[in-house]
């Protein structure tokens, strides 16, 4: 108040009012909510007196004063401006606004109105002056249903009636804060958003007719004609004067717009997702009617600017209080909107809520209920609101979930970092081709991406040339993907980073909820990958280097069969060697000690390096060393290796899932002896004949026996080479050793007890952190 007080007692700026210019052009002010540096000394409330808001006083500050002011002055008249703004006596203005509501029940549809309003405003530019013919453009048909006329028939006389008050008000030099109450009791009956809307469609009717006037005056007589009458041609010529005022009523009608905006969307949340009482919705009721009073303040007020324009003097044109004035009311609009902005974020994040805790529900019902068809789950699962979510493989074009109706669906869930994964499915996928089967199956890539995550360009361009390489369907972008399935996925199904292949049936029910092993496995011979398919290939399986090798390198299925053949003029005898590691020093050790045993015995025998299950940097040097040597021969795709190790993995899995052990399983104990020998940091190999006979040893000790092959060479000629180095291995086996088993991080699918392949006592569980970097 002092800032008030020392404005009052300089002569240079006291307030007086001007007959020559109308008063409602400067609002008019009241002692408890201005809008602008126009104060009227008389107005100005003594520290700690009580006001009545009903007594406005109203008066304007001579433009020229405003003009004349120092840049000191001004910021003062700015900074009391900024300090009533947020003045507590805000709230007794709204209990008095508050006081005249009373809707009488009827509900406007306000959106398609403001639909109208927003073509007028935006199409009025008053920064803009047509100097030839406008092009005539039509309102489009959805602006004018024959639903919207009717409305708009209803409302036509309430909309002139508001136009008047506010034309007549504001021409008579009103108070705005008593223009804005004589409105709001005009639209006593109406709800919130209605009053709004309403003021804004009288502002729009006769801001429109000016600025069309304006617009036209040069190029059609009738407009000419009005033009002078209102003197609007003066406005035109001192467009670029007017400028800074013009661009402050765009800024407040922008303003404006927003704000209403905002209050319709809070009418327009569903109320079966949240109700009045609720947290955020509630605080924005309480601030809706403070939004609707500074919005309609704010139509009063760029009402008067444009009434004030009429008959415009010299020194009216010069003044910039009255952009000062519409610059204020703008910053104060902007704050409300911003705060009902963040309400509603809020209340849309609780309907969010509410809709995924809903469809998730959903979900887990439609998944234990029984179907005619596939349809309801596959729908409800990859997009219900989308009626052609899926991209097909060969065409590349968008089709319907209607394609899957009734057929036997796998969903391959995974994110995007499956380069491998696709490799091998691919081959599977598409292996019935080659060999003229009948593929009795659909596969549909559904990608889980973390929505709190932004998708950026280089995720977008993975996820294309990943779709490009897939011959089966996908799903057309992962953000499509409703979070309620990718919590089903993760709870349910146990979605980890580790892609998955849930199998459903014809009528949607998941007979696997992981068909990745046995593809891994047996391909596409586990169909229909249910557990009883995995059982019969199971009883059918022994170890040995076809379980182990299969079609990963047919080269060494072929030297394996070679071995197999009863007509001694095909049968060779093959021996076949699998070696791995990551320690160049011990690859050389070991090629040179198993080179020199091959030149004693003579055996025809093929070395194969098939390094790690995370083929790294290390891995690459050590094939790099190979090659350059000629140790042996190697896999030169990274692919080949981490398929033999992920087949390990899955077999172990698969075994593990069915309740078996090594007691009770001899393949489980191979397997986790091969799966024991990755984990570890010395190299290890495996010596077959055939599919036959088979043997497998830790670096050291295999280095160890074959450097004293003297010792044990007459059992070679005797019992065969491979039952010759299992009997020489005896003696390097130990009580003591230390053995690593490695496994994913799906903790929950594997038993707590593992027992050791080597001295069948329980293994201690750790947790290791691991980066798959070298």
């Amino acid at each position: 108040m002092a800032n008030l007080q020392s404005i009052a007692t300089n002569p240079s700026v006291v307030p007086t009012t001007h007959t020559s210019i109308p008063t409602g052009h400067s609002m008019g002010l009241h002692p408890l909510v201005p809008t602008g540096p126009s104060v009227a000394a008389s107005a100005a409330p003594t520290m700690g007196a009580a006001v009545n808001p009903s007594m406005a006083v109203s008066a304007a500050v001579h433009p020229t004063a405003a003009t004349n002011a120092t840049p000191h002055q001004k910021m003062q008249l700015i900074k009391s401006e900024r300090h009533l703004f947020s003045s507590s006596d805000d709230s007794m203005v709204m209990r008095q606004i508050i006081a005249t509501h009373s809707p009488d029940g009827r509900d406007i549809d306000t959106r398609p109105l403001l639909r109208v309003i927003e073509d007028v405003l935006h199409r009025a530019t008053p920064s803009v002056v047509v100097e030839t013919p406008p092009q005539m453009e039509v309102l489009e048909d959805k602006m004018q249903p024959n639903e919207i006329m009717g409305m708009l028939e209803a409302l036509a006389y309430p909309i002139h009636r508001i136009s008047c008050e506010i034309s007549c008000k504001c021409t008579g030099g009103g108070d705005t804060h008593a223009t804005t109450v004589a409105l709001f009791n005009q639209l006593s009956s109406y709800t919130w958003d209605a009053k709004v809307v309403l003021a804004l469609a009288a502002f729009a009717v006769s801001y429109g007719e000016f600025w069309l006037t304006a617009q036209l005056y040069t190029v059609n007589p009738l407009a000419k004609s009005v033009a002078m009458l209102k003197q609007i041609p003066d406005i035109i010529e001192h467009a670029d004067v007017l400028k800074p005022r013009f661009d402050a009523l765009n800024n407040l009608i922008k303003s404006m717009l927003d704000v209403t905006k905002c209050i319709i969307e809070f009418k327009e949340l569903p109320s079966e997702y949240i109700s009045p009482d609720t947290s955020p919705m509630s605080t924005a009721l309480t601030h809706i009617p403070t939004a609707v009073y500074w919005t309609i303040r704010s139509v009063v007020a760029c009402a008067s600017q444009i009434i004030g324009l009429i008959g415009l003097s010299d020194e009216y044109l010069n003044s910039t209080t009255e952009a000062w004035e519409l610059s204020s009311l703008a910053h104060k609009v902007n704050n409300i909107h911003g705060h009902l902005t963040k309400q509603l974020s809020l209340c849309h994040r609780h309907i969010d809520e509410k809709k995924h805790v809903e469809a998730y529900q959903t979900l887990v019902r439609l998944f234990e209920s029984t179907h005619v068809d596939n349809m309801k789950i596959l729908k409800a699962l990859i997009n219900n609101r989308e009626d052609m979510p899926l991209i097909e493989g060969s065409t590349k074009k968008r089709v319907s979930v209607d394609v899957l109706r009734r057929k036997i669906v796998i969903l391959f869930i995974s994110d995007l970092d499956i380069s491998h994964e696709l490799y091998i499915l691919t081959q599977i996928y598409n292996d019935h081709l080659s060999k003229k089967m009948e593929r009795r199956y659909e596969m549909v890539w559904l990608p889980v991406h973390d929505k709190s995550a932004p998708w950026t360009t280089s995720k977008q361009e993975a996820f294309n040339r990943l779709v490009s390489d897939m011959p089966w369907y996908s799903l057309y972008h992962p953000m499509k993907l409703d979070a309620a399935a990718i919590k089903y996925i993760k709870e349910v199904w146990r979605f980890d980073k580790k892609p998955l292949l849930v199998v459903l049936d014809p009528q949607g029910k998941v007979v696997c909820p992981n068909a990745m092993h046995m593809m891994w496995i047996w391909g596409s011979l586990a169909y229909p990958f249910s557990s009883a398919r995995e059982e019969a290939l199971w009883r059918e399986e022994t170890w040995g280097l076809e379980l182990l090798v299969d079609e990963i390198d047919t080269l060494i299925l072929t030297w394996v069969r070679i071995s197999l053949f009863d007509n001694p003029e095909i049968k060779q005898e093959q021996f076949i060697c699998l070696y791995g590691g990551e320690d160049i020093d011990w690859i050389r050790r070991f090629t040179s000690a198993m080179r020199h045993v091959v030149q004693e015995t003579g055996i025809p025998l093929h070395m194969v390096y098939v390094g790690k299950s995370n083929p790294k940097e290390r891995v690459r040097r050590a094939v790099a060393v190979i090659a350059e040597e000629k140790l042996s021969g190697y896999w030169q795709d990274p692919i080949m290796m981490w398929f033999f190790w992920v087949r390990l993995e899955s077999m172990l899995h698969s075994k593990m899932q069915a309740g078996r052990n090594i007691d009770n399983d001899p393949i489980m104990q191979e397997v986790m002896q091969m799966m024991s020998f990755d984990g570890s940091e010395e190299g290890w190999a495996v010596v077959s004949r055939g599919s036959v006979e088979i043997v497998k040893a830790h670096g050291r000790k295999i280095v160890d026996c074959l450097g004293k092959f003297q010792e044990w060479k007459g059992g070679v000629e005797k019992d065969g080479f491979v039952p010759a180095l299992t009997a020489a291995l005896v003696p390097y086996e130990t009580h003591e050793h230390c053995t690593r088993l490695i496994l994913p991080g799906d903790t929950g699918r594997i038993q707590d007890n593992v027992i050791c392949a080597e001295c069948r006592k329980p293994m201690e569980k750790f947790i290791l952190y691991r980066c798959c970097t070298d």
